[in-house]
């Protein structure tokens, strides 16, 4: 299973410690699933996780950094994709077609129109968690 994790899911789940950080979990540790992302992607992980408004300790940034680029499958995305609805957002999209993802888990709604652009599955973390994790545990 190809799975995208949208950055707000991210930086949810390393903040909050609740749905987010559960699904994040699941996500880097089983060995079914790809944790999809495409070189601008992770840039984009990268420096939102790096953002002073965050004040993450330099280890746990750097902890996260390498779980990236660890466990994350980099491909390349260079689709042009026409999403008005948040330019800088049309990364994850092209992602999802270039990849052929499964699973695109956002906590934006502003993605809720671009359903129609992708084949993949546009999905909340909360519906993620209940179609996917409780249904394989």
């Amino acid at each position: 299973m190809k799975v995208l994790v949208d950055t707000n899911v991210l930086v949810s789940a390393i903040l909050k410690d609740k749905t987010p950080e559960t699904v994040i979990l699941f996500i880097a540790g089983n060995p079914y699933i790809e944790w999809i992302v495409s070189p601008n992607i992770l840039e984009e992980y990268k420096e939102v996780l790096s953002r002073e408004k965050f004040a993450l300790p330099h280890d746990i940034k750097n902890s996260w950094f390498t779980i990236l680029d660890k466990l994350t499958s980099v491909v390349d995305a260079d689709i042009p994709i026409e999403f008005s609805r948040d330019k800088k957002d049309a990364k994850f999209l092209a992602c999802a077609i270039a990849s052929d993802a499964d699973y695109f888990v956002t906590g934006d709604k502003d993605f809720n129109e671009a359903q129609r652009l992708v084949n993949t599955i546009i999905i909340s973390v909360s519906q993620f968690k209940r179609l996917v994790i409780d249904a394989l545990s």
